[in-house]
Formats: C-alpha cells, structure tokens, sequence
C-alpha cells in the first residue's frame, strides 16, 4: 500500500484533512518509524487511539506474508535476538532485531517495544505490521502488536542463534555471532552524531575470509588483537561492501585460540561477481581494454582526499591538491566489465617509475597526460589477474584492487574451455 492510500484511509478513520495527515506521516516515515506505528501516533495526535478499522488481522504462515500485507498474525519461532541503538526524532531508541521461522520460512523482525524476546521461544505476535525492506517484507512488532509466548514449542528446520562464518554474511544481517581474528585494527576519531568519538575499523577473518569491521564503542578485546568472539554484531553496506558493526550491545569474548584465516579468495567471472551486489575480496581474470580518463597524474583534496578537478574539491571547495597517482582502468573478461582502480603503490608498477619521476616527465612535456598515455601502451591489450574488493553502484562496479598480475594463463586452453563449457 502506497503511503497516499495510508494518508487516505487514516484522514477518512479520523475525519480530518488528508494533506494534513499525509504530511505528518510522512515526515514520520522519513524518520525511519514503520508506517503501522506512524499510523498509531497520528491516531492518538487526533484524538483516536482506537487502532482503527480494518479488522482482526489473518493469521499467515511466513512462506505466504508479502510487502503488500499491512498486519498479520504469525506463529514462530525466535531464531535471533539482538538489541540495537538507533536515532529517530532526535531521540535515541533501543530496539530488538533477529529472525522468526516457522515450517515454511524465515522473515526478519524488529521489535520497537521490549518484549524480552529470547532466542529458541515460540511466539505468536498478533497485529504485527509488515513493511518492506530491501524488496523483502520485514514484521515490526510495536505498541499495537500483542505478544504471547506459546507452551507448545513449533518444530522448524532452522537452528536457534545466529552462528555464521563471514563467507556467509550479508548486508542486513542481524544478531550474528562470529568467532576471528583480528588482522587489522585502527582507532580513529570520527565527527559522529554526537560529537567526536573515538572507533576501532579494520579487519576480521575467519576459515572462509575476510571482512571488514567497525566497533562503534572501542572494545579492547579487538584493540588487543588476537582472536575474539563477538555476538550480536550486524551487518552494514560500507563502501559497496558487507561490514560487520560491532554495538555497545555487542558482546566481546578474547580467546585462546588461533584461527587459521582463509588465505584463498573466490575466483569468479565478472558477471557473477557483480551480481553480489558487492563482495570484499573476490580475484577476476580478463582482458585490460582501457585506461579511463582521470588516470596516471591526479590531485587529491588534503583534507578528505577525494580527487579535485581544477583545484576543487566537492566537499572543501578551493584546495592546494595534493600530488597522486591512480589508475582507472576497464577489465573485460566475456561476461562483463568492471573498473579496476589502482593505487599509488600498485600504479607506480604499472607506470615504472615513482610519482617524482612522474612529475618530471609531465613538467618536460608540458603535458600531464603523457602519464596516462605511457601507462595504456604498458597494461592495455594484456590480460590480468586481479585481486581486490569489488563495489557496485548506479555508477557500476568498481574493483579496488589489492593485487594487479599479468596472467599467466595460456589463452589457448582458456579459449578451449570457455568453448567447452558453451557447447555443453
């Protein structure tokens, strides 16, 4: 249902202008508040704190509830429970995010209200509202909802607690929890929402990877190194990619143990890499067709380090730039293309000489853009191997690479089986 059928059907309920309403819910909505509780605050903001019509919710199995269902009742069971700070309205609110499953599936749930849910009951939640969230519907269970704790557990096919490799995590993810190693650890101090704070990035890896984390309240487990469990972490998109986030409900175990890391990464086809929508360390083999403009000799902002064009940075306006180096190239391997980034390091390789030498060749030719050109007659028409971390955008995919190796595979036998695998 399209929040202007929501405005409707309420301002016809309360009996008051519909623009009116429809503001008000929206700018609740914009607060990230699910539209069955923005509903409920503008029935007790005009007097009515009925609930409204509609009826008694159906009962669903989860199999069967779709976006397009506003409230429902559903039997299951607690898989994951995991409690979270967010920031709606200007106020701080705890709320509870996991996974509910009975025979027929698994749907995500976050909870406004403290239910004092625990992982392994089976609960019934009537009037729970349905939104939708990354194209999936979602239960919020809030005010309106009423929660009973059913004597009969529900036998389902999933198991209790939210264990997981990294391999297996994905934006959304909630009330994970992860046993790993510490491979990178650095505190900063970031202007976060209420003032500067200090957190700890880096990151983890485990048997199946690596990803990289943040810990919004530096614990010193992680700080130390080593190896930790960590649950009730969540999983956010940061820079195209999955990011543990690790809360100050999160809990932080140091343990005595190593893991042995992951040192293979996925080798993939281009399509299929792009189709994650994002992966963190993913290796790609193709042909290099292009070095893009905006390579070889660049400027950098010196306090956000973004490229500046014409002395002018987007965020700083009017910079001195920085000196750099970077390339930007196009990787074609039959089933797509990506842009591969280079940096400094990795194109000071591909060049053959050092930002300084750089310099120099540009200020004899006048031209910074013999740079650029003398890195295409190196790299482009070769094919290569590439390593590194794969975002994608509505701009497209964007490889940052780690490591950036002329292939050594024989084109003869790549040809023959990519024939092979044609024709079967």
């Amino acid at each position: 249902m399209e929040l202007d059928d929501h405005a409707e059907d309420l301002a016809s309920d309360l009996g008051v202008d519909k623009e009116e309403v429809k503001d008000d819910l929206q700018n609740l909505v914009e607060y990230s508040v699910p539209v069955d509780e923005a509903k409920q605050s503008l029935r007790r903001k005009y007097g009515d704190d009925s609930g409204g019509g509609g009826g008694t919710p159906s009962a669903k199995d989860i199999a069967d509830i779709t976006p397009d269902d506003s409230n429902v009742t559903v039997t299951g069971v607690v898989l994951t429970a995991g409690e979270r700070s967010i920031r709606y309205q200007g106020d701080d609110h705890v709320i509870v995010e996991g996974r509910l499953a009975d025979e027929s599936g698994v749907i995500d749930y976050t909870a406004w209200e403290d239910f004092g849910l625990e992982p392994g009951e089976t609960i019934t939640a009537g009037n729970a509202g349905v939104r939708e969230w990354d194209g999936e519907p979602e239960l919020n269970l809030g005010e309106s909802t009423s929660l009973s704790v059913d004597s009969e557990s529900l036998d389902v096919p999933y198991e209790v607690g939210g264990e997981a490799q990294l391999a297996d995590l994905r934006t959304g993810d909630r009330a994970v929890s992860i046993e790993v190693d510490v491979l990178e650890c650095e505190r900063k101090t970031i202007d976060g929402r209420d003032g500067e704070t200090d957190i700890l990035s880096g990151v983890f890896g485990d048997e199946s990877g690596r990803l990289p984390f943040t810990n919004w309240d530096p614990a010193p487990e992680i700080e130390d190194g080593g190896t930790v469990r960590i649950e009730n972490a969540y999983v956010q998109e940061f820079r195209g990619v999955p990011e543990v986030n690790v809360s100050e409900f999160s809990t932080v175990t140091a343990l005595d143990r190593r893991i042995e890391v992951g040192s293979d990464t996925s080798t993939m086809d281009v399509a299929d890499a792009v189709g994650t929508g994002g992966i963190y360390d993913v290796e790609v083999v193709g042909n290099l067709l292009a070095v893009r403009d905006g390579s070889g000799l660049i400027q950098r902002c010196p306090e956000c380090y973004r490229v500046v064009q014409k002395g002018q940075c987007r965020t700083h306006g009017d910079v001195d730039g920085i000196d750099d180096l970077r390339v930007k190239a196009i990787l074609d391997d039959g089933t797509g293309t990506v842009t591969v980034v280079l940096d400094d390091e990795l194109t000071e390789r591909v060049y053959g000489g050092t930002l300084e030498d750089a310099l120099e060749q540009a200020r004899e030719a006048m031209d910074q853009e013999v740079v650029a050109d003398r890195i295409r007659e190196r790299i482009v028409g070769r094919e290569y191997r590439v390593r590194g971390h794969l975002s994608v955008d509505e701009y497209g995919a964007n490889l940052d690479a780690e490591t950036f190796e002329e292939s050594d595979d024989d084109p003869a036998a790549r040809a023959t089986a990519f024939l092979e695998e044609v024709d079967a």
